[in-house]
């Protein structure tokens, strides 16, 4: 069985920064990818920003990169997401996410495993 427990949301005026983490905890072993969804009301999930077990592979899903920084410590075993200069359309549940291995985490390939959320609110 395998934890992931989301920390870091809440309210924060546009321009504002928020810095999101996520903990892993249970049945982990090996290396693994670690990834970021957000889904906002009345919207599909969108993919947020993945990240290698190295940390040095990254990635970004639309419109993302440059205002969010994915990173990760392994030793840890957590996985955060700074956001800066913070936009209404930004509003959402933002989700912790993993498949315990090394496969890219994209869109079309989430992992299997899923925290609860963490809400996010921008204000205008």
């Amino acid at each position: 069985q395998v934890q992931l427990v989301e920390s870091g949301g809440g309210l924060v005026q546009a321009g504002g920064s928020l810095r999101l983490s996520c903990a892993v905890s249970g049945r982990t072993f090996g290396r693994y990818a670690m990834g970021w969804f957000r889904q906002a009301p009345g919207k599909e999930r969108e993919f947020v920003a993945g990240i290698g077990w190295s940390s040095s592979i990254r990635w970004y899903g639309n419109s993302m990169e440059g205002r969010f920084t994915i990173s990760r410590d392994n030793v840890k075993s957590t996985v955060s997401l700074q956001m800066n200069s913070l936009k209404p359309e930004d509003t959402a549940v933002y989700y912790c996410n993993t498949n315990l291995d090394e496969g890219r985490i994209s869109g079309d390939y989430p992992g299997d495993y899923w925290g609860q959320g963490t809400q996010v609110t921008v204000s205008s």
